[in-house]
């Protein structure tokens, strides 16, 4: 039942604002908890009677659908949406603050949900834009200097994104007099030479540039991550971006837009920028969660360069690398709000032996950082195994050889980060560092044991999901 994954989240921003006393209000606080884990449950079991009843109730719509791709995407959104709204009731002690993170995260909750499953590009432009409008206030909840300033980039920069997506998106209506993903994928199949056409598809993919922070557009999202509070960063570095520039580029690119020469070319390039800057610009960092942004930059990059290898193989990796990238930078940055909320700083400079203070952080920052840099047999080294054997079927060796070499600075950045950190002699300062409470270190340890468990499990999901999602599309 699609529409059950919108109203859900709606009915929730509508219970939380009811007025009512303050016991109820506290109560309200939970709500994307439950939601969240509830959208987990029907995304692992989506042949459960209670979730397929909605079509013969007459509640489905029609402008939704769930397929492969969108379920996984459907499990991303719960588990990271979860494991932010957690950390918040540990770490966000205003009242008044917190209830504001409750309707935001909720409204965010509807809008990603819609976004990965609307079938229409006008619909799903309007859910991009409900996402970019809570993120832009989700930034500056705590009214801090730095997080306006991160949030007026988002905002300017998400500005000019909406200008090209709407300009996009009339002149494509235009030509092809609907705006559903089946309108405009034959009418630009029939007119894939028009260079209107192509100036309007090139638009737009430039503005989901922008909001997936793929370089040379990624002016706003070192600040944004870096500033925002702990359970803010970890939901936009976690699934926002993912879902509002990088699914939707996927989604588009294969079903809408066509991934013709010109385009893979395109999307190798950029990707290929990103991989490398953002790895280099990571490796001069001296700010943890800036140096998280930075990386997240450049693995974002493997998901578009595996996206312009083409082929089914080169989605499933595209895939696959999407939602590895979602589970251990959301673990990442989970680690960074317990060193923030233990320490009081983020400055690498400033740690040390933090390991032998915070264990659980430490040792599950290990298995984050050895699946991001691609070690076997985690999660992470699939997913780029994936990508270079689609970079090498599709005839690229120079993107190939870029991927690999990417892999070691990755594993340098990280490296530096997990010594100033956690390794050596404890730091001045540090040596009444306790571990984090539970809210933080359980969604840290579950994070690892996906990282693991993914690893394991590779032969059964290529074969019977990402494989098939990459046919499929």
């Amino acid at each position: 039942m699609t529409s059950l994954l919108l109203i859900l989240p709606l009915a929730g921003f509508i219970l939380a604002n009811l007025p009512a006393g303050r016991a109820f209000r506290r109560m309200c606080i939970v709500l994307p908890l439950v939601l969240s884990a509830v959208q987990v449950l029907l995304t692992l079991f989506p042949k459960a009677s209670w979730w397929t009843a909605g079509n013969a109730a007459g509640l489905s719509l029609g402008f939704l659908r769930i397929d492969g791709i969108s379920m996984l995407m459907l499990l991303a959104i719960g588990l990271v949406v979860f494991a932010s709204s957690l950390i918040s009731t540990a770490t966000v002690r205003d009242e008044r603050k917190n209830r504001s993170f409750v309707n935001l995260v909720l409204l965010s909750l509807l809008g990603m949900n819609g976004v990965v499953m609307v079938t229409d590009i006008f619909t799903l432009y309007v859910f991009l834009e409900i996402v970019s409008v809570c993120s832009f206030v989700l930034i500056a909840l705590q009214r801090e200097q730095a997080m306006f300033e991160g949030a007026f980039k988002y905002v300017v920069l998400s500005a000019v994104a909406t200008m090209l997506m709407l300009t996009s998106i009339g002149i494509l209506f235009l030509c092809a007099g609907g705006t559903s993903f089946t309108d405009l994928s034959s009418m630009i199949a029939r007119n894939h030479a028009d260079y209107t056409v192509v100036f309007a598809i090139l638009m737009f993919i430039v503005g989901l540039f922008i909001k997936g922070g793929i370089i040379p557009f990624h002016g706003w999202l070192p600040d944004a991550y870096s500033s925002a509070a702990a359970p803010v960063s970890i939901l936009l570095a976690g699934i926002v971006t993912k879902v509002s520039g990088v699914y939707t580029l996927i989604r588009l690119v294969v079903e809408v837009f066509g991934a013709t020469p010109k385009t893979s070319q395109v999307l190798l390039f950029m990707g290929a920028l990103s991989i490398v800057a953002g790895a280099l610009a990571a490796l001069g960092q001296k700010d943890f969660k800036r140096m998280l942004a930075y990386s997240s930059i450049s693995q974002v990059g493997y998901i578009i360069l595996s996206l312009g290898a083409g082929g089914a193989l080169g989605i499933a990796g595209a895939v696959f690398h999407l939602f590895n990238h979602t589970i251990f930078k959301t673990q990442l940055f989970i680690n960074a709000a317990a060193v923030e909320a233990q320490t009081g700083s983020r400055d690498l400079d400033a740690m040390g032996g933090l390991a032998s203070r915070m264990p659980v952080t430490g040792a599950t920052s290990v298995v984050a950082l050895l699946s991001a840099a691609g070690i076997p047999p985690l999660a992470g080294f699939w997913s780029k195994l994936v990508i270079v054997v689609a970079l090498w079927k599709a005839g690229h060796p120079v993107y190939l050889a870029v991927a690999v070499l990417a892999s070691l600075l990755t594993l340098a950045y990280f490296l530096v980060l997990q010594r100033k950190v956690f390794f050596g002699t404890v730091a001045p300062g540090c040596d009444s560092v306790k571990e984090a409470g539970w809210r933080i270190t359980g969604p840290s340890v579950a994070f690892s044991l996906i990282i693991i468990a993914v690893g394991v499990a590779v032969p059964f999901l290529l074969d019977t999901i990402l494989l098939p999602i990459g046919r499929m599309l």
